[in-house]
């Protein structure tokens, strides 16, 4: 497994196509969060591994939709499986997808509740000033 640490990241010590090939990666993983069923799917793994069958009835996924969805998180290095007799068991590769799943989840929130504050100014005839753009007009 590819490991470099930021400091040498950040101090030009990689290589340029070595730089742009862990963007690449990294970009791929966050794909792989793009589509809500691929979180549930990652949080219903945090505690244990689920065979196919139990992971598409407590998600309420069709089996065949589910599996698309399992083989993109496994291309990603996401979750792996391991077959017992005629049933296929997927578990999370790292506990840490869980936790930046729990950082995004912080920042969304913060989001949210810097909305609703917002919203309740624009209720109580608060509404903010529009900023001026860059350019001087609006």
């Amino acid at each position: 497994m590819l490991h470099i640490r930021i400091r040498e990241y950040e101090h030009k010590t990689v290589n340029k196509t070595l730089k742009e090939e862990i963007h690449r990666l990294h970009a791929d993983l966050c794909q792989a969060l793009s589509d809500p069923k691929r979180i549930l799917i990652l949080y219903e793994l945090r505690n244990a591994e689920r065979s196919v069958s139990d992971l598409s009835e407590k998600l309420g996924i069709r089996q065949s939709n589910l599996s698309q969805h399992l083989s993109l998180l496994r291309e990603r290095s996401m979750v792996s499986a391991r077959r017992r007799g005629a049933n296929i068991y997927y578990s999370l590769t790292h506990p840490k997808i869980i936790e930046a799943l729990d950082l995004l989840r912080e920042v969304l929130s913060d989001k949210l509740h810097q909305i609703s504050r917002l919203a309740g100014k624009i209720s109580d005839g608060q509404a903010p000033k529009a900023k001026a753009s860059r350019n001087g007009h609006g």
